[in-house]
């Protein structure tokens, strides 16, 4: 399977909700809904799980749906936030702050 990278620097690929849908896992979805709801303190559904991916149309889990990140890439028509000529913005710092390893990824894609 290819890499697929979020707008913001995160890798679809290696997330387990998008791993869940691509296998049809019901197991896994359930597994990451429960991990997640303890890891950020919400309840968060089996619905919210299934994505594929945040580059590419189709199902969304409940946070890419509703990212600042990616709505702002996908209104600029970038395929990341390091091909944006105002990288490193506040809405990418945020994230940034929070995920320090998107930092890598997007560097190496600026190259």
């Amino acid at each position: 399977m290819d890499r697929m990278i979020a707008y913001c620097g995160l890798i679809c690929s290696d997330c387990p909700a998008y791993e869940a849908t691509k296998a049809d896992d019901l197991k896994k979805a359930e597994e990451t809904a429960d991990l997640w709801s303890k890891h950020y303190g919400v309840d968060i559904a089996i619905d919210d799980i299934w994505c594929d991916g945040c580059p590419v149309e189709g199902k969304k889990c409940s946070y890419c749906a509703k990212c600042a990140v990616r709505a702002c890439a996908d209104e600029r028509d970038v395929i990341h936030c390091g091909a944006c000529p105002d990288y490193t913005c506040e809405k990418i710092s945020e994230i940034i702050a929070l995920a320090p390893q998107v930092r890598e990824v997007l560097e190496e894609e600026r190259k």
